[in-house]
């Protein structure tokens, strides 16, 4: 991913993982949920039950980049790692018009009945403390939430629970936060580049940035157990899914794609989300056509 023609030109500083679905256990205790969601339908009957005993079921802001977090996991849920793949690495035309991607916007039109109606421009890290204070029982969101956690003091496997967007259990979407390096020309310069990426991979500087940041280290020799429950889980999900060809960029975290297709994306899944009459099986269509005339 950092390479350009065999070359690095940037420094990779960690891995976060998209696919996440954070848990408050002690709502879901309140609400009458007595495991973790595996499946979309056992995510639908715990969010039946949250709104029942009173909270907010999917904590979410309305953005466009958080709308398309929560699309491109139920991509990854419905379609599978290679449905993924075809949708937003290849923009294959018969994956994003197929009857599964309207599936996935019927689902999402399901989940959107779970969020509350103030989420507009809400940021990430407020829909992130409405689970931490008790208010939400779950976030789609990606690991950079659990500094959220952190932050907050609480603990990772008691506090609160971290596990795979159902139906993604096997499959890891990524984001990477690198450094980019310019090719320059004075030496001195350029042993300044050598100095900050020895740095930045060395493993005093891993360790602190990712437990900090939530994310996990770039660097696979370090030792894990310095980390909570769920980057231990991260680093294990993230070796099997790249041993099993199930290793994805994330589209809406600027892996998979431009920027341009990537906006096409995000207007098509934020206008449907904010459309409360728009149908799911014309949406593919329309998904095609926006990324076609944005490449």
């Amino acid at each position: 991913t950092m390479q350009y023609d065999g070359h690095y030109v940037a420094v990779p500083v960690n891995i976060h993982r998209v696919n996440w679905l954070w848990i408050n256990p002690k709502v879901f205790e309140k609400a009458g949920i007595d495991k973790a969601p595996t499946t979309l339908e056992e995510l639908y009957a715990a969010g039946d039950k949250l709104k029942a005993a009173g909270f907010v079921p999917l904590a979410h802001g309305g953005q466009p980049w958080q709308d398309s977090t929560v699309f491109e996991a139920l991509v990854l849920g419905i379609m599978g790692a290679d449905g993924y793949h075809k949708a937003f690495v290849e923009n294959d035309e018969a994956t994003l018009t197929s009857p599964q991607m309207t599936e996935v916007f019927t689902a999402l039109k399901k989940l959107a009945s779970y969020m509350d109606d103030n989420r507009a421009g809400r940021d990430w890290n407020l829909a992130t403390a409405q689970v931490i204070d008790g208010k939400a029982g779950m976030q789609i969101m990606g690991d950079w939430a659990k500094s959220e956690w952190t932050a907050a003091g609480k603990v990772a496997g008691e506090d609160y629970q971290c596990v795979p967007m159902p139906g993604t259990a096997g499959s890891y979407t990524y984001n990477i936060d690198s450094i980019a390096m310019f090719k320059l020309k004075d030496e001195g310069d350029i042993a300044a580049q050598h100095a900050l990426a020895r740095i930045a991979l060395e493993p005093e500087f891993q360790y602190v940035f990712n437990q900090n940041k939530g994310s996990i280290p770039v660097r696979a020799d370090l030792d894990m157990s310095k980390f909570d429950s769920c980057a231990q889980a991260s680093m294990k999900d993230f070796k099997e899914a790249d041993q099993n060809g199930k290793l994805e960029p994330s589209m809406a975290h600027s892996m998979a794609t431009n920027l341009a297709v990537q906006g096409a994306i995000f207007d098509v899944v934020t206008n449907f989300m904010s459309e409360k009459n728009a149908d799911p099986s014309k949406v593919g269509a329309q998904l095609y056509a926006a990324i076609k005339s944005a490449q």
